[in-house]
């Protein structure tokens, strides 16, 4: 079988024309532009069945360099940080702890449902756990983290495991996430409250300003490159004598926070649309990245009795986004967009909550404190609190 090895430029290619493809089929055919399903999962999931497919007849494999995936992926959380104003912060401080204690409550939710499912199926419950908040909420970062201590217990293929259920989660997560925030914002007539301000800004920088388009670029990489130090003393600190892990993401998020409170307060205006924008265009490269590197064949290892809990989470997934977190986060636009960024980063990762919630608010309008809750929950402490759960389960069983 021939192997095609792409270096990073020929890899962003690829991921800039999956993009090109996903918007595509999106404009012509109405059921993912109702449902807001975001491009580049369309897209993606494209080129990876075609992947799939010539692989599985050993025609050919394609290996990526995703070296620039996380160069977007930095850039994308500092512009998040950038967003982050005192008056946001204030404004969505209680709806972060309320998120948080949900999303930890699901952790918990989604390996109690892969371990019953695993007893009930007569198999041994910590590959439901395997199956449950650790791929599903930690993504292929802390499958891959975690799989060794479960081998260690005795657990046959864990990694193998752990890793297609990642896989599964990041598509799932996707597919799910739009269509139950379209359902409520419809519902209930939901409508964005920034809508207004939104387009007095259009309105105002509607001509491409290049010296603003360049501000907004050294904003995003100095502060990015500040984020790496705040990250790398993060991932020094210890407690009880244990390293502790933070994800790449939160020195850009906090550097961001910072650097646009700071220029507030000497009253200084920073080019948000801008920034905005060049967050949101990485953003949609980085997932392209990350769509055409999956391995969908590694699903087809999956034995039923997995597949059946994986099912099992997408179902328990979609109830709790829709009945619990839109209730518990306020019934309201930004609920509704929460949810649909629940689903991304409850299933897979918290770039694709990101891409639903942009997926969504492109289409009925901007909704900067669902991003800012989700982003902020996602990026810094969800990991801490799955970590948590992750253990005590494996304890317990």
């Amino acid at each position: 079988m021939t192997v095609i090895e792409l270096n990073m430029y020929q890899t962003a290619a690829v991921a800039g024309l999956v993009l090109l493809l996903g918007r595509f089929v999106s404009d012509r055919c109405s059921f993912f532009r109702r449902y807001c399903i975001p491009d580049p999962v369309v897209g993606g999931v494209i080129y990876a069945i075609v992947h799939m497919i010539l692989r599985s007849a050993g025609i050919v494999e394609i290996s990526l360099d995703t070296t620039l995936q996380t160069f977007f992926m930095l850039i994308f959380y500092t512009g998040i940080g950038f967003g982050a104003s005192f008056k946001l912060l204030k404004n969505g401080g209680k709806m972060v702890f309320v998120f948080l204690i949900l999303s930890t409550i699901m952790c918990i939710l989604q390996n109690v449902t892969g371990a019953g499912i695993a007893v009930a199926l007569g198999v041994d419950p910590l590959y439901g756990i395997l199956a449950g908040s650790i791929p599903m909420v930690g993504g292929h970062a802390t499958a891959v983290s975690f799989a060794p201590v479960f081998e260690a217990e005795g657990v046959v293929g864990a990694e193998a495991v752990a890793v297609a259920s990642a896989t599964f989660g990041l598509v799932a997560g996707c597919a799910i996430g739009g269509p139950i925030a379209t359902r409520r914002i419809k519902q209930f007539n939901l409508h964005s409250t920034e809508k207004a301000d939104s387009g007095e800004k259009e309105e105002k920088h509607g001509t491409i300003n290049s010296t603003r388009f360049l501000n907004a670029m050294l904003f995003l990489v100095i502060a990015t490159g500040i984020g790496t130090y705040i990250c790398k003393y993060l991932q020094g600190l210890t407690i009880m004598g244990r390293p502790f892990s933070f994800p790449q993401t939160i020195g850009g998020l906090i550097a961001g926070v910072v650097v646009r409170n700071v220029w507030d307060m000497i009253h200084k205006e920073l080019p948000m649309e801008e920034i905005d924008t060049i967050g949101g265009y990485s953003l949609s490269l980085f997932l392209g990245v990350a769509m055409i590197n999956l391995k969908l064949w590694q699903l087809t290892e999956l034995a039923l009795p997995m597949i059946m809990i994986l099912l099992g989470q997408t179902v328990l997934m979609a109830l709790i986004s829709y009945f619990i977190i839109f209730n518990f986060m306020g019934r309201n636009y930004d609920a509704a967009v929460i949810s649909t960024g629940f689903c991304g980063f409850g299933m897979g990762a918290s770039p694709n909550a990101m891409a639903n919630m942009q997926a969504v608010t492109t289409k009925y309008g901007p909704a900067p404190t669902a991003i800012f809750v989700v982003s902020i929950v996602a990026a810094l402490f969800i990991d801490f609190t799955n970590s948590i759960v992750i253990t005590a389960m494996m304890n317990i069983l």
